[in-house]
């Protein structure tokens, strides 16, 4: 959400911005948030006058009365009430005038970053670096659900039973593999000086409409019928609403915590065969991170954050990329996004294993998230990152340990946590 006093002072650069990310659409709402801002500020201005007319007033209505001067202090008193209830129903109209103020200036989208390219959707991403040599195997590498099924580490047909389609069963040595993969993702990032969180995985509506735009709300979460609880669909959720309406000292940033949590998300619309299988689902797992700093610090954060994932990626032998989201393909609360992409070689590209994102002071002026600054009070910027979330992130994984024999090597960092095993056998 935007700052006010950003909109009243620039608001040329509002609009710009909303055409930068080509939703012309919302093009009216710049000028509907000003009108209704300058509405609202006139009613608490008169809101103001009016109190203090009815204290001038009730002080002259007790002199008045001391004086013997009766009349004059009923026809005060009649002016006392006529203000209160001019006074009643200006409180009533700025609050509804605040409301709609909020909720127009809920939709207007971040002002995206300067090293955001222009374009319209993530066909217009921009490639920074590459990590790692990519390369293609001289054996077939199978479709993943059938490599899976080649360690019986997977059953759909049970899932689809008792679940529905985008759910999965992992067993023996695939299941092992994947809570492995978390547990070291958890210490990789405890080793970089990250506090480790088991968060909530529901919150209040309240939280959600805090964290995301209202067009992602309704694409990713899924509501508890009856009450105000939401699935969450990662732990940046819960873990930027641990903060909500907090006023934190400025020695206590920043907040650098990674946090594990199930994940669960509608995933609407239909995909390709890649994307089926354990690619995109609507239950996983993953471990985040999530940080609250200082407005200033946020840049050096980011890059941080996305190297992160570079670096626990490489240390399993996974080439990746990482991609510059562009303006069109920026969520809304977004000033900044580098997707870290992993190598296929079954598909010979890469693809999404991560997403690294500066939200600005977006999240924490919808949460009410303050610190004390050396000039008052300010809004925090979060970041969130993944460090890595299977089972898709299994799909990078197996592809690119697959050996020629059909087995699967298990890179030195997570053999302690295979029982010692350097290699997966298929059929056990």
């Amino acid at each position: 959400m935007l700052d006010i006093k950003f909109i009243r002072a620039h608001p040329d650069a509002v609009r710009e911005n909303v055409r930068k990310k080509f939703q012309e659409a919302k093009l009216p709402l710049v000028d509907e948030v000003l009108s209704l801002d300058e509405r609202y500020r006139a009613a608490k201005r008169r809101c103001e006058e009016l109190q203090a007319d009815r204290n001038r007033l009730s002080k002259q209505i007790g002199a008045l009365m001391a004086q013997g001067r009766h009349g004059e202090a009923e026809e005060t008193k009649q002016r006392v009430s006529g203000a209160a209830a001019e006074l009643a129903a200006l409180d009533k109209e700025s609050d509804v005038l605040f409301a709609e103020l909020r909720e127009k200036l809920l939709l207007l989208p971040n002002i995206i970053g300067p090293e955001v390219p222009i374009g319209r959707d993530d066909s217009e991403n921009a490639e920074r670096e590459r990590f790692g040599e990519p390369a293609v195997p001289p054996f077939e590498v199978p479709y993943h659900v059938d490599l899976m099924e080649r360690f019986n580490g997977v059953d759909l047909d049970s899932a689809r039973k008792t679940s529905g389609s985008g759910f999965y069963y992992l067993t023996g040595d695939i299941a092992r593999l994947h809570s492995a993969i978390l547990s070291y993702a958890r210490d990789f990032m405890i080793d970089r000086g990250f506090t480790y969180c088991v968060p909530p995985f529901m919150i209040r509506g309240a939280v959600v409409s805090g964290v995301m735009s209202f067009a992602e709300m309704e694409n990713m979460m899924y509501k508890i019928e009856g009450e105000d609880l939401y699935l969450i669909g990662t732990s940046e959720h819960s873990m930027i609403g641990k903060f909500i309406d907090t006023l934190m000292e400025g020695d206590e940033l920043p907040q650098a915590l990674t946090s594990y949590s199930p994940c669960f998300r509608r995933e609407v619309g239909a995909h390709g065969i890649e994307e089926r299988g354990v690619y995109r689902i609507h239950q996983f797992e993953k471990q985040e991170m999530v940080v609250v700093c200082r407005p200033e610090d946020s840049p050096v954060w980011f890059d941080r954050l996305w190297r992160h994932t570079v670096d626990f990626f490489r240390s399993l032998d996974i080439p990746v990329r990482t991609l510059e989201c562009c303006s069109g393909d920026l969520a809304d609360l977004k000033v900044r996004s580098i997707d870290v992409e992993a190598w296929s070689p079954r598909q010979r590209k890469y693809f999404e294993v991560g997403s690294c994102s500066n939200l600005g002071d977006a999240q924490a002026r919808r949460l009410g998230i303050r610190f004390r600054g050396p000039e008052g009070s300010a809004h925090p910027h979060t970041l969130n990152n993944t460090v890595a979330a299977p089972p898709r992130m299994l799909i990078a994984f197996l592809e690119n340990n697959l050996r020629a024999g059909g087995g699967v090597g298990i890179p030195p960092p997570l053999r302690a946590y295979m029982g010692g095993r350097e290699t997966l056998a298929a059929g056990r």
